[in-house]
């Protein structure tokens, strides 16, 4: 018998344990795949291959049974992810339902999930935009967080060499606060996006309108052919899964290139339990997993070990990872494990016409929009609120179709339609601050259906929020009225957190163990063979999308322990 044990160890044994397959995790399995790693990737849902496992993404509006719409009685059975703006019937099969796994919400939160290979790269948004050192030192600045313990500098070769592998569009812009990158060519603004640009040049030096950068591949087609990926069509289908992988995903993307190393083991619908600490080792020896059909509980054994299982996963996985060591979760000596959770604010909205630019149209898609970085509070501090918002952007002409006539009048009529004003709009996208009150927890009493505790999430906006709100209303009408838009109509949507889809924090980073969790490295403190660098290490958010740094920290985390080993 202790043969058999000792042979199921060797054969459960990997050089690292990825737990998580999304944006994060699957970096994470590429950089360490592509330096002879043999390389365990766990991923709690079920298998989802590139193309093969798209089945709407070729599909007409016709063929979809409710014309795109989810039925009422699903959006009754769960009314977190049908607030979210991607969940329709063409990706509905890549959400999580709000009943396939329950959370208890202290305070009202809509969790979105993607359990499946690729997690949620398959849903995302696909913006990404570098963050700056007056993201980096904002908390040393305005004392509303620890102090990061990195800096831009150390981070800049990082950026550039996962932005080469993605495959970002964008334009050389030369802002301050918003660095530029490693880009193919950019997608340009519309008209209306054009003229709001030299409106806000000339009359607000300093507020800058951009193209959205993008993770979509607009140029350099041989290069990223030997990734099996094409260029951007512009179908803007993307929650689909892009059957020419030209928008990046851990499926299109990682790990393929992972699998075609030959050091690639993926898991799917695993279950991670909890980490394994060894007391008398010292540090962490593997991870147990439940099997998501059978509900059977395996070990599997690793010396270094990369938790990437999405922001609040992560945080749950690690409190649930007890020991005599740890009886609060792995690493959480100080007790701030879960504590400190932040996101984005994207409540606000504005829209408007503009009447002018009738020689210009909108015809064709695009999978960006326009975009305005920070201005508020960035040199100085010069509001009633901490940190400040990014804005979307957009601009596209209306288009008036007459439906009158029979047969080819009908025809003609439809085929060539009128245009009206041009539409303008802006959606917010804040910075929250992080704060002790905003925490996720195990419940100490109900479990879910693999005999996990439940997680609490109290999580919540505060006078810091709706400040700067109603700043972003006041500044974004101003500005709208400045470049003569009319019909100018702002708004407060309501949303939850957590729709924002940018929860981050928990297991953040900071200089002391005594107030942070993990290191610069993205090591935990008290057990560096254990990497966290997903949303969960955020020590702050910043208003710039986080994906991109995300799978930053992976590709240094690796880098890192493959120089350290032992």
């Amino acid at each position: 018998m202790a043969n058999l044990n000792i042979n199921s160890v060797k054969e459960n044994t990997y050089g690292a344990i990825v737990i998580g397959s999304g944006m994060s995790g699957g970096f994470a399995a590429k950089e360490l795949c592509d330096k002879g790693v043999k390389t365990l990737v766990l991923e709690r849902g079920r298998k989802v291959e590139h193309n093969k496992d798209y089945p709407t993404t070729n599909m007409m509006p016709w063929e979809f049974k409710h014309r795109g719409q989810i039925p009422e009685d699903v959006v009754r059975e769960n009314p977190a992810i049908s607030r979210c703006y991607a969940y329709r019937e063409d990706a509905a099969h890549f959400f999580v339902k709000d009943t396939d796994h329950p959370y208890i919400q202290e305070k009202p939160f809509d969790w979105i999930r993607g359990y499946q290979t690729g997690g949620k790269s398959l849903l995302w948004a696909r913006q990404v935009q570098r963050w700056s050192d007056f993201d980096f030192e904002g908390p040393a600045r305005d004392g509303f967080a620890v102090d990061w313990p990195i800096r831009y500098k150390e981070l800049e070769p990082w950026y550039s060499y996962v932005e080469k592998f993605v495959g970002v569009s964008g334009f050389y812009d030369g802002i301050d606060n918003l660095p530029d990158g490693e880009f193919l060519p950019g997608i340009e603004l519309t008209a209306a996006e054009e003229y709001f640009k030299q409106q806000m040049n000339e009359k607000y030096p300093g507020r800058h309108v951009i193209s959205g950068r993008c993770a979509h591949i607009t140029g350099n087609a041989e290069y990223y052919a030997k990734q099996g990926r094409g260029i951007c069509q512009h179908r803007t289908l993307c929650q689909r899964g892009c059957p020419f992988g030209s928008y990046f995903s851990s499926n299109s993307a990682t790990l393929p290139w992972a699998a075609r190393t030959g050091n690639l083991t993926m898991q799917n619908d695993a279950v991670v339990h909890s980490i394994i600490y060894d007391d008398e080792k010292e540090k962490a020896t593997g991870v147990r997993v439940i099997d998501a059909n059978t509900k059977e509980m395996t070990e599997y054994y690793a010396p270094i070990i990369f938790v990437n299982a999405s922001a609040l996963n992560t945080n749950m996985i690690l409190l649930n990872s007890t020991s005599k060591r740890f009886p609060n979760g792995l690493g959480n000596d100080n007790g701030l494990m879960g504590k400190y959770v932040a996101f984005h604010n994207y409540r606000g909205g504005i829209s408007a016409e503009y009447d002018g630019l009738r020689e210009f149209t909108t015809e064709g898609k695009r999978p960006t929009s326009g975009y305005m970085p920070r201005f508020r509070n960035v040199y100085k501090q010069e509001t009633n609120f901490l940190r400040g918002y990014a804005a979307g952007l957009y601009g596209s002409r209306s288009k008036e179709v007459n439906y009158d006539g029979i047969g080819s009048d009908l025809v003609n009529n439809m085929m060539n339609p009128s245009y009206g004003p041009w539409k303008v709009g802006s959606h917010m996208m804040g910075e929250t601050i992080p704060k002790e009150s905003n925490y996720v927890a195990l419940d100490s009493d109900q479990k879910d259906e693999w005999g996990m505790p439940l997680i609490k999430i109290n999580v919540d906006y505060d006078q810091n929020d709706e400040d700067m709100l109603k700043d972003y209303q006041e500044q974004m009408a101003e500005m709208f009225d400045a470049a003569g838009f009319t019909n100018i109509r702002t708004w407060d949507d309501g949303r939850r957190p957590g729709l924002d889809i940018h929860e981050m924090g928990g297991v953040r980073m900071g200089h002391d163990p005594k107030t942070s969790l993990v290191n610069k490295h993205n090591q935990l403190h008290a057990c560096p063979n254990v990497y966290v660098t997903d949303g969960a290490c955020m020590t702050s958010t910043s208003t710039q999308n986080p994906s991109l740094t995300y799978m930053v920290f992976a590709a240094r985390a690796v880098d890192h322990a493959m120089k350290n080993q032992g």
